[in-house]
């Protein structure tokens, strides 16, 4: 049996999966354990299919689906190389685990939070979208990727309908709605300059368009991933807006939603503009993107909204290696993407777990957890240990060789970046630290005499009521959050057959040939 003919049926069933599910948990209203059931398979079923991709794809190349038999450019095309397969994993296993989160603290609350009838359906519909974007093998599949991504995170972000939610909701949508616009009329500028939105042919007419074409077509494609990928100054909008939503969807938006952004401009950049005419601005706003999103962190007095902080801060990374777009840095963006998804969905179920067990993610109002919840101090510690970049972890590692790629450059700027992603890590490991010993190694007696003159200059929450409300957590909860950790160590452990899984995939990447051949085996029309 070749590849063809398993790849063919494989490919589309991660979207169709999804949508399949989403439709039968909505046609079930509120039978919960077949919602869950339901739910749990088909994620499950899309985890499966994307390592049987993944294996095959890197054994013998990129896998091309024609749907509905019509040939590229007239109809969808559909592409799986080892990048595509590889983001395609990690996000099905992270939804997977999120979802066990979820359905954990469901049955603890009763579904106050995230009920059933209209979570799953959601749920799966952004996973449906998450899914298409990576694998579109055209400009208008992938935004249709993203439609369905803001409509069903715009659901997700407002369960349980609190002011907060709804106000966070209406500037998420706002915001996505015209990253959205700015998106279509890039699709429209370029079919009007090329003929095509099929990316296999965009690829060679691209680069033949005179360069002032060139740069603006790129610079509307930048602008509009760039929202999507919560860069600086385009990121004002995500830590007002994740942190108020229930802590299943927090993590999914922190860990997949602003990659989805980076994968758009890694493969656009990449494959559409070869010759990297944005490397000065990006350098520039990766080493912003770090700085100012890491001070906003060390300013802030509530948990979920300093990690929401760190979330913009780490994205400087992943531009930092696109904008440089040697094969060592994007091997090392690659690599770090995977990293940033698993550390970034640990740490906010982890800050999840901290507001049920302490009643508040307000660092004013928590203390003496590590006594009361030792393995949620755990769970945070290790997740932030990764993220600081400690040795021997993941985050380390791909800081590391992201630096090593920098230096290879050898610029002035790109030394100054490297300086600017130095500091940044070391302040992320000061600001987490900070927060883990105010919330679990100081005694709960010295909560209210605690160093108020620093806590003074802190921001809080700003939807804060003061209330501590505290809840029960379920095994099921520890055992999601402790699964994902357990992937993050795993990264660490096999790093180097990752990482090596990862330079493949730059190479992919870095030969536009390949794709356009592998969508054109018999050359472009």
């Amino acid at each position: 049996m070749n590849l063809a003919t398993i790849l063919v049926p494989l490919v589309p069933l991660v979207v169709a999966v999804p949508l399949l599910g989403s439709a039968i948990t909505l046609a079930l209203g509120r039978r919960t354990v077949t919602q869950i059931a339901v739910g749990v398979a088909s994620l499950t079923t899309v985890a499966l299919i994307s390592a049987t991709l993944l294996v095959l794809v890197d054994q013998q190349g990129p896998a091309v689906v024609h749907v509905g038999g019509w040939q590229a450019p007239w109809g969808i095309v559909l592409v799986v190389d080892r990048l595509s397969a590889l983001m395609l994993l990690v996000s099905a296993v992270m939804l997977l685990g999120v979802l066990l989160f979820a359905v954990g603290q469901g049955i603890i609350d009763g579904d106050r939070e995230t009920p059933v009838s209209i979570f799953h359906p959601t749920y799966l519909v952004l996973a449906a979208g998450l899914f298409n974007a990576f694998i579109a093998g055209d400009l208008f599949n992938l935004y249709v990727g993203f439609e369905m991504l803001l409509s069903a995170s715009y659901v997700l972000l407002t369960l349980g309908g609190t002011g907060a939610r709804i106000r966070a909701g209406v500037t998420y949508i706002v915001v996505s709605l015209v990253s959205s616009i700015l998106f279509l009329s890039s699709i429209a500028l370029i079919y009007g300059a090329t003929g095509t939105v099929t990316l296999a042919l965009l690829a060679e007419r691209i680069p033949a368009l005179p360069g002032d074409v060139q740069g603006i077509l790129g610079l509307m494609l930048l602008l509009a991933f760039s929202v999507k990928a919560a860069v600086f100054p385009l990121s004002f909008w995500l830590p007002d807006s994740y942190p108020t939503a229930p802590a299943p969807v927090t993590a999914v938006f922190a860990g997949l939603l602003t990659k989805v952004g980076v994968y758009a401009i890694l493969r656009t950049q990449t494959l559409l503009f070869p010759s990297n005419p944005f490397q000065v601005p990006l350098l520039i706003v990766a080493a912003l993107t770090m700085l100012i999103g890491i001070l906003g962190a060390l300013a802030q007095a509530d948990i979920k909204r300093l990690l929401s902080f760190t979330l913009v801060s780490h994205i400087g990374y992943l531009i930092f290696g696109i904008a440089i777009g040697t094969p060592l840095a994007l091997a090392a963006t690659i690599f770090y993407v995977v990293h940033h998804i698993s550390v970034q969905t640990t740490l906010f179920l982890s800050a999840g777990l901290i507001e049920r067990v302490g009643g508040t993610t307000s660092l004013a109002r928590l203390g003496g957890m590590l006594k009361a919840a030792p393995v949620v101090a755990v769970l945070f510690f290790i997740g932030a240990m990764n993220l600081g970049g400690i040795p021997p972890f993941s985050g380390f590692l791909g800081k590391f060789a992201l630096f090593q790629a920098g230096a290879q450059l050898g610029t002035p700027l790109a030394w100054a970046v490297i300086g600017a992603g130095a500091a940044t890590s070391l302040l992320t490991l000061y600001a987490l630290a900070r927060a883990w010993n105010m919330a679990f190694w100081r005694p709960r007696r010295e909560v209210e005499n605690y160093d108020s003159a620093m806590l003074d200059r802190l921001t809080d929450d700003p939807h804060d009521d003061g209330t501590v409300v505290t809840k029960t957590v379920s095994r099921l909860m520890v055992g999601a959050t402790a699964g994902l950790l357990v992937l993050t160590i795993g990264l660490t452990v096999f790093a180097g057959p990752v990482f090596d899984f990862a330079a493949r995939a730059a190479a992919d990447i870095e030969a536009p040939s390949d794709y356009v051949d592998a969508v054109f085996p018999g050359g472009t029309p």
